[in-house]
């Protein structure tokens, strides 16, 4: 999670993308950019003087003269990258309060974020579920304070009054009441009606829940999902509702159809809900309020202690002298802000909002440049040592060390990047990329002055390789953390920003908590029911009727999940889409052979894609309003930039192998796995940029080919690697004789330079 996301710009809505007038004139396109969220390295393109200047527009103010220095305030214009950010999270931006609710938002926050500190050393003796009904006490009221309703009236029935973003209404108050009220009750030591008594009178009533218990249960089931519409829109409420009906409607179905069921009545419902161990106080919320909460401080620290400004600077410096030294950059920038992140759309903006003025001068047109950017922020997902939140899941559904889902991701993720890279590479020779020279110091003399912020990160990992918790693994690091940044004057963590950092974290957590609350309604209703087995059952018969050969019928199911969860990523949010694909397409995997890992991470990568995939594509579109491009080829760039994510999942899946590509299965196995991949990567790279490095354009028969041979390795056994092979080897062939019979070019000279943007 990005460390402010929920700090946005009271009622802004998501800039208008602006029409480009093309890659012919980059330069005359900077008017209307987001800034800089740092001050970054002056650049100079090479092709003439006028070109030495930084960059110094904001994002309302068109530049008038270059040479003028920057007239806004480092802070101002951080504040405003997080802004952008946050309109493109899957949560909507949240209020910006000030006066007595400012300070009682704050005081809660750091309450609830001093209570998840402490549960890491002394747990409450009453056991979790008691810890997750406190925290979800503390949690909820804050969602009704810091996220506004929202809900818009036609014209005419309008009534003139404040705007409901600058302060909580009446209604949003009586809301934090009510959650108040329904999330403390089971742990009320007082008599209510027929119901209270305290936490074991109210766990003896499982099953058989009081009138009183019956009331309150229904009342957090209607907050919930209000919190999820707030925070994320009206699709996750709406999927939830649709379980709910399948739970209460789902035994009028005929008994011949595989999904019906015996049929539950309401406080049978209510009861899983609210009284199980699968319901709001499951393991989603467990994960939120274990894990989550405390990396999202920790990412608001390393933010504020300048970290993501020095990930930036020593991108931009490893490759200053480089031809793509522009794409590089975003990419590694990408990469390093991702490690703390593990947020798509927001690491798309900050890195974007500093290297997008470096892609222009070099030359590439906007809807590439966000397609790169885009593709390179989604990876934040994908990065250790700070995996999204569905990670942690991952952890808690299989019952292994977080170090374990690190070390299944670790593979993947190097694949990913190279992927980009190598579509950096070949965009830069086939489009005619300009060299551009990025000012800055050597790498190594800032690696010697601010190379002390990846020690945290380092940190993690070895103490986690230690047997330590991940939760304790985070907070030493969260305190190794502020210590450094008193090494840095412009940011050290003085007791007034450590409580901003605090404040920011809990922040940041809030719509997750309510997400992965409600995500209880989908895993107990799929328990009551058997939903997961039934569904299960549905996918691979579809397989079946297409073919009996048990092989096929497995890379048939894997393909028909891909879509499934591609499609439902389009709709939800990423942690709400990995837990609805783990217990409708899990048991499927599960069921034909596939070992747990490959099919939670089979699960988990796609329901990450959803973050690039058309028509939704939230990183695509936060990278459109950096760039001002248009939006649907910025999305296909995207696509196309993210094209071989889409397919290395497969391998996870459709043959033993591919479990080498998560770290299991010796040296042997994973190395094989590696190599074949990343040469999978590398053709299906140069087959979608149309471009073999240092020979040249790629003709349609050939890219055809070098689709076939990509897809084929990633079949990972001898005779399809050889096959692949072969076929890679023939279009490789092709070019080259392609290349003789239309005679060299010249070097450096663009195929096209006035290349269509798709």
């Amino acid at each position: 999670m990005p460390a402010d996301q929920t700090s946005a710009r009271p009622g802004g809505g998501p800039p208008r993308p602006r029409p480009e007038a093309g890659p012919a004139e980059p330069a005359e396109s900077d008017d209307a950019h987001p800034p800089h969220p740092t001050t970054p390295a002056t650049t100079r393109n090479q092709t003439g003087p006028d070109e030495s200047k930084p960059d110094q527009t904001g994002p309302d103010q068109a530049r008038s003269d270059e040479s003028k220095p920057d007239q806004t305030g480092p802070g101002v214009v951080e504040q405003a990258t997080r802004d952008l950010a946050a309109q493109f999270e899957d949560e909507k931006p949240g209020r910006v309060l000030s006066g007595p609710t400012g300070l009682l938002l704050t005081t809660a926050a750091l309450t609830v974020g001093a209570l998840a500190l402490w549960q890491v050393f002394q747990p409450l003796s009453q056991g979790s579920k008691y810890y997750l009904i406190i925290f979800l006490a503390g949690v909820l009221p804050l969602v009704f304070l810091a996220y506004p309703a929202d809900l818009r009236l036609p014209a005419r029935l309008r009534i003139r009054r404040r705007p409901a973003s600058t302060r909580p209404t009446v209604t949003d108050w009586v809301l934090v009441a009510l959650a108040v009220a329904a999330c403390l009750y089971p742990v009320v030591p007082i008599r209510i009606g027929d119901g209270g008594g305290g936490y074991n009178a109210f766990l003896d009533r499982q099953g058989l829940l009081s009138p009183t218990d019956l009331v309150l249960g229904t009342v957090l089931l209607l907050l919930l999902l209000e919190a999820c519409r707030r925070t994320t829109g009206w699709i996750l409420p709406a999927i939830c509702l649709v379980f709910l009906g399948y739970g209460y409607y789902g035994g009028l179905l005929p008994q011949s159809w595989p999904v019906a069921h015996a049929g539950l009545d309401f406080s049978q419902l209510v009861d899983a809900f609210y009284n199980s161990d699968s319901g709001f106080y499951g393991t989603p919320l467990d994960v939120a309020a274990s894990y989550i909460v405390l990396f999202t401080i920790y990412g608001a620290v390393l933010d504020l202690s300048g970290a993501g400004r020095f990930f930036v600077d020593l991108s931009a410096a490893a490759f200053r002298r480089s031809r793509t030294a522009a794409g590089r950059t975003a990419v590694a920038s990408g990469f390093l802000l991702g490690t703390v992140s593990g947020s798509g759309a927001a690491t798309t903006v900050s890195i974007g909002a500093v290297t997008w003025p470096l892609l222009r001068r070099a030359g590439y047109p906007p809807e590439r440049a966000g397609g790169m950017l885009a593709a390179a922020g989604v990876g934040a997902i994908l990065s250790p040592p700070t995996l999204g939140a569905a990670a942690f899941i991952i952890a808690e559904y299989l019952g292994v060390s977080y170090l374990q889902v690190l070390g299944w991701a670790t593979v993947p993720t190097v694949l990913y990047y190279l992927g980009i890279l190598l579509a950096v590479e070949i965009d830069a020779r086939r489009s005619g990329v300009r060299p551009v020279v990025v000012d800055v110091g050597s790498p190594w003399r800032l690696l010697g002055r601010f190379g002390y912020h990846f020690a945290s990160l380092i940190a993690i990992i070895v103490f986690l390789a230690m047997g330590m918790s991940a939760t304790r693994a985070v907070v030493f690091a969260t305190v190794l953390a502020v210590a450094l940044s008193f090494l840095d004057r412009a940011h050290r963590l003085t007791p007034g920003r450590l409580v901003t950092a605090l404040v920011t974290g809990v922040r940041g957590v809030l719509a997750v908590t309510a997400v992965c609350a409600a995500a209880g309604i989908i895993t107990a209703t799929t328990t009551k029911t058997g939903l997961g087995p039934q569904a299960a059952a549905l996918l691979i018969g579809g397989a079946k009727a297409a073919t009996s050969d048990p092989t096929l019928v497995l890379v048939l199911t894997a393909l028909l999940a891909a879509v499934a969860l591609s499609l439902l990523g389009l709709a939800v949010p990423v942690t709400a889409s990995f837990v609805i694909g783990w217990v409708i397409v899990g048991p499927a995997l599960l069921d034909l052979g596939v070992t747990a890992p490959a099919a939670a991470m089979f699960v988990f990568y796609f329901a990450v894609l959803s973050e690039v995939s058309p028509p939704t594509a939230l990183a695509a579109v936060a990278a459109a309003a950096v760039t001002g491009g248009r939006l649907v080829p910025t999305m296909w760039q995207t696509l196309r930039y993210a094209l071989p994510a889409y397919l290395t999942p497969i391998a996870f899946v459709i043959t033993p192998a591919g479990l080498g590509l998560l770290g299991i299965g010796g040296v042997q196995r994973i190395a094989f796995a590696a190599v074949v991949t990343a040469l999978s990567v590398a053709v299906l790279a140069v087959a979608a940029g149309g471009w073999l490095p240092g020979v040249g354009p790629v003709g349609a028969p050939e890219r055809l080919l070098g689709v076939l041979a990509g897809v084929t390795l990633l079949w990972l056994e001898p005779v399809p690697v050889a096959v692949g092979a072969a076929l890679a080897a023939v279009a490789a062939t092709g070019v080259f004789i392609r290349r003789g019979s239309a005679g060299r070019p010249s070097s450096g000279s663009p195929a096209n330079p006035v290349e269509e943007q798709l």
